[in-house]
């Protein structure tokens, strides 16, 4: 039996737990505040029950009751990150399996970190100011007093009254609109959620929003400025929640639909069940970007439906999420595309390593969050690391085909709940009964609860045939075929002395990524790394003609691995390749690091531009720490960040000016 404690709550799971909320919000935006009610419907463990926590931060609380009687409350002394305990005590004693409704009537603070006002300047339109939530992880609590633990989860109902000129949406089915009664310059916008869900996936967005269909169940949601490009950017989506489906099992949230929110939102998406809220820096006008979207509509099912217990276990969430998007990319592209995929997220994780350092802690797959502020721990190690031990267990276990199998059973047994790590590993032997010898033989104490890199590095795979009276090629097979395929190719050889075999890379019995869309992006970065400065004139624009996006991508990201090029480098790819012209923000991202990495002055402007025009935290922190890293730049970089602070969604503001070692007093 688990501990009913999460380190990142003050409420406490095991005598109580919340089943549904009812909340009523009046959306201010004068004052940028929600004046708000929430009535929790609770399910009481314990006899004896007479009071209960619940998760605040920086709430105004004015009344409590249960069951409509007055109740007494008191907030705790308030934690540096945590927020503060509300401690209620109810008129009544209650047994077990009872259940009290609790109203809490409070007004949430400007400064909420969950909500982000924009006036209307920092809008496409220039003319309605703009509200949208962030709850995850622990920032709920800021908007509504609650059991703010992924261990809880709920169904809830809404009514938000808003100015009549703007449009309310939230993570949830949307049920009426109609005149608000108190204020006929208002509107209220009623929603229901059906689906059992934990707190960190309330939404709320208020806008001048239109939508379009792009979907039988799902439409796109944004200012009119980007909607018609974002319906174009996300016409595929029924594909892939049709593919989805099918590897995963039903989707059952009904409504999939999507918003491109203000540039100003800090994260590539974000998984709000009926509402995948989406960055608009994925409007690149390719469609080459979906992949975010493939991630998002996978955590319908890993995340959503099944649900890490606390954030120590969030690789449950994002290891299978990145797995069964991976997954989704390998039905709707190829095998290779899944490989090369996986191939740059071993890069990612590498650097989300190097950056926290190898020893520490938070490069576990499951880190202690004793004291540990989620925001700062967030990182590529739960998706990246949870990803790499999933495909190491394919591997062991007999490919993608049998592990999917698990991973859907996985998704069937523990639909609608929360679960650790040790219950996943629990099904994993008992769904493997037959291969328990082989993963006994897995260190799991290695992968877990040890920091740094994983105990087993993937190989890079690719074999290169040439057989007597056929045409020499190069022939890929799936990786968990490769060693086989060794053992067929060495009889091969033996039975035919004429044949000339040629096994590039086959060490036995570990896991491989096919290389095969990679190998152009690592000879083209070998050939610039390699290149004197007098043969520079070797390269042209044909050099990345052939290349797909998702390719160039990988190129840069290779480069920027290595030592900063020579500054005469830089200035010739971009003679040859235009790469100043890319509107791709993951091209034109790592374009303009690798630019100012190698100290060329014409980039520090772009790549500031870059950092403030969009808040993505991908993009914006690693932009100013490289332009802050420019020693000549320093200075420049501060003072940039300084001046846009205030438009900043408030987490990466804060993360920045810890980046750059700003005050966080002195620079407001």
């Amino acid at each position: 039996m688990t501990s009913a404690i999460d380190p990142c709550s003050f409420s406490s799971f095991s005598s109580c737990v919340t089943k549904h909320l009812n909340l009523t919000f009046h959306v201010d935006f004068d004052s940028h505040v929600l004046k708000a009610k929430v009535a929790l419907t609770v399910e009481v463990l314990v006899d004896h029950f007479t009071s209960l926590t619940l998760d605040t931060k920086d709430l105004k609380v004015s009344k409590v009751t249960a069951n409509g009687q007055a109740a007494k409350f008191t907030l705790g002394p308030k934690h540096s990150f945590m927020g503060t305990p509300l401690e209620i005590t109810l008129p009544f004693d209650l047994s077990r399996g009872q259940h009290v409704i609790v109203e809490v009537t409070y007004e949430t603070a400007p400064n909420a970190s969950a909500l982000q006002w924009l006036t209307p300047e920092q809008t496409a339109g220039k003319k309605h100011p703009y509200l949208f939530s962030q709850c995850q992880a622990t920032h709920c609590r800021s908007m509504v007093p609650c059991q703010d633990t992924p261990a809880m989860k709920h169904t809830y109902y809404a009514q938000v009254s808003v100015p009549k000129e703007l449009v309310a949406v939230m993570s949830a089915v949307r049920d009426g609109e109609e005149p608000d009664p108190q204020d006929s310059s208002r509107a209220i916008y009623r929603f229901r959620q059906p689906v059992p869900m934990p707190s960190y996936l309330i939404a709320i967005v208020v806008g001048a929003l239109e939508s379009r269909e792009i979907g039988p169940r799902s439409r796109v949601w944004s200012e009119k400025e980007f909607v018609d490009k974002a319906a174009y950017e996300f016409s595929e989506t029924e594909t892939m929640l049709k593919t989805a489906e099918g590897l995963a099992g039903p989707y059952v949230w009904g409504q999939y639909d999507i918003l491109v929110l203000p540039p100003s939102f800090p994260y590539g998406g974000m998984e709000n069940p009926c509402l995948t809220y989406a960055t608009p820096t994925l409007l690149a006008g390719d469609r080459s970007l979906s992949n975010v979207i493939a991630h998002e509509i996978s955590h319908s099912w890993t995340g959503n439906l099944v649900t890490n217990k606390t954030w120590e276990h969030f690789w449950l969430n994002e290891g299978h999420t990145v797995y069964l998007e991976r997954m989704i990319g390998r039905s709707m592209e190829s095998e290779q595309f899944r490989q090369f995929k996986a191939m740059g997220g071993w890069k990612e994780l590498q650097e989300s390593v190097n950056t926290f350092g190898a020893n520490n802690p938070l490069t576990n797959l499951v880190p202690n969050l004793n004291e540990v502020d989620l925001d700062e721990a967030f990182s590529s190690v739960p998706y990246e690391k949870g990803f790499a031990l999933l495909y190491h267990l394919e591997e062991l276990m007999g490919g993608p085909e049998v592990f999917m199998g698990f991973v859907k059973s996985y998704i069937q047994l523990f639909s609608y709940s929360s679960i650790t790590t040790e219950e996943w590993k629990h099904y994993l032997f008992t769904y493997f009964k037959n291969k328990v010898d082989i993963l006994n033989k897995v260190d799991w104490n290695a992968w877990m609860h040890t920091p740094g890199m994983p105990p087993v590095k993937p190989q890079w795979v690719s074999l290169t045939i040439s057989l007597e009276n056929h045409s020499p090629g190069c022939y890929t097979f799936e990786p968990h075929f490769c060693y086989f395929v060794g053992l067929f190719l060495v009889v091969i050889v033996y039975l035919s002395s004429q044949s000339e075999v040629c096994v590039k890379s086959m060490p036995h019995l570990l896991p491989r990524y096919d290389s095969t869309m990679a190998d152009a992006c690592i000879a083209l970065c070998k050939r610039w790394v390699k290149t004197k400065e007098g043969d520079l004139g070797n390269f042209s624009e044909w050099d990345v003609k052939t290349l797909s996006t998702h390719q160039l991508i990988e190129f840069l990201s290779l480069l920027l691995q290595q030592e900063p090029l020579p500054l005469s480098h830089v200035k010739r790819m971009q003679e040859v390749y235009q790469l100043n012209s890319f509107n791709n923000a993951e091209i034109r991202f790592r374009w303009l690091r690798l630019c100012v990495k190698s100290k060329w002055e014409d980039a520090v402007p772009m790549a500031l531009k870059m950092a403030t025009e969009q808040g993505r935290m991908k993009f914006t922190r690693p932009l100013f720490k490289e332009v802050y890293n420019f020693d000549k730049y320093h200075e420049e970089a501060v003072r940039v960040f300084v001046a846009h602070r205030a438009a900043m969604h408030p987490v990466t503001a804060n993360l920045v000016a810890k980046d750059l070692k700003v005050d966080n007093d002195k620079s407001t």
